[in-house]
């Protein structure tokens, strides 16, 4: 055997051991544009589970032909736009890979290291800063509130009880909450006058006022319900919001701040270490 023949039977056998060890495609193919196909395994989870056939078919066949309309016209595109217009296209597609690799990435490296924690110096200091953003567009107020039947036995007590509201009367209340139709005990907690007048459709444009005055007691029926409400604090409209109120608006803005100067600090890191270990490098 000649030195060719031994060439030419290495190669043929090179030839069939890559065969050999190639991975079958044993997807199966439900619809072809051109060089692409579209595989079973590209529409499972498309019919929910217990869709009539009528429908499934409609849901299948509509999805087959938006994918090979939208590659249909691609594959114009690619054909017939000028190669001008193509190549900033693809710029810009490449560009756009490279945004969404590097958000994701800095995204896991600020998750990674930021530090969530707003101190209440910190807090204090970024209310007194922008308190001419924090003025008030509505009323909000402190207000504790119970609608119960007004045929209910205990219905003297429960009002004894809520207007009086010691610690004893408070615990004794949240016990037997659970025969109230609606609640709020808690008293400490700003809420707007808009949420109060969803959930009470006894008031009116006319009750509303006594909803604005302070340390107030409310007694309000309908033909089934009596609703009681007792107004703890009151702040109007263009007050400043109070501290409390807007502190999860100030943690926000606190951790916006953190996340941009930590984005350039790793960005500049990244970039040291890159020169360090000779990864980046500008010629002259």
């Amino acid at each position: 055997m000649n030195k060719y023949s031994v060439i030419i039977l290495l190669l043929l056998f090179a030839v069939f051991s890559c065969d050999m060890f190639k991975k079958a495609d044993d997807r199966i193919p439900i619809a072809r544009v051109n060089e692409s196909y579209l595989y079973q395994e590209d529409i499972e989870g498309l019919v929910a589970e217990g869709t009539p056939k009528e429908d499934s078919l409609l849901l299948v066949n509509g999805f087959i032909n938006r994918w090979a309309t939208q590659l249909l016209l691609v594959d114009g595109a690619q054909t017939n736009l000028p190669e001008k217009m193509q190549q900033d296209f693809n710029k810009l597609v490449s560009q756009y890979k490279k945004d969404l690799f590097t958000k994701a990435y800095l995204d896991a490296l600020v998750k990674r290291n930021i530090d969530t924690t707003v101190t209440a110096e910190e807090a204090q200091k970024v209310y007194e800063l922008n308190k001419e953003t924090f003025k008030l567009n509505e009323e909000l107020l402190k207000l504790r509130y119970i609608k119960i039947a007004q045929n209910a036995i205990n219905k003297d007590d429960i009002e004894k009880r809520f207007k009086r509201y010691t610690d004893e009367d408070k615990t004794y209340l949240d016990s037997i909450s659970i025969q109230f139709k609606s609640y709020t005990l808690n008293d400490s907690v700003w809420v707007k006058v808009s949420q109060v007048i969803d959930k009470v459709p006894v008031l009116s444009a006319e009750n509303k006022k006594e909803l604005l005055k302070k340390s107030n007691f409310l007694q309000l029926k309908d033909s089934l319900d009596l609703y009681l409400m007792q107004i703890n604090d009151v702040l109007l409209q263009n007050d400043y919001a109070p501290l409390e109120y807007v502190k999860p608006t100030i943690n926000q803005i606190v951790m916006n701040k953190r996340k941009l100067e930590l984005i350039k600090q790793l960005e500049k890191d990244i970039t040291k270490d890159a020169i360090k270990n000779k990864e980046f490098e500008i010629f002259n």
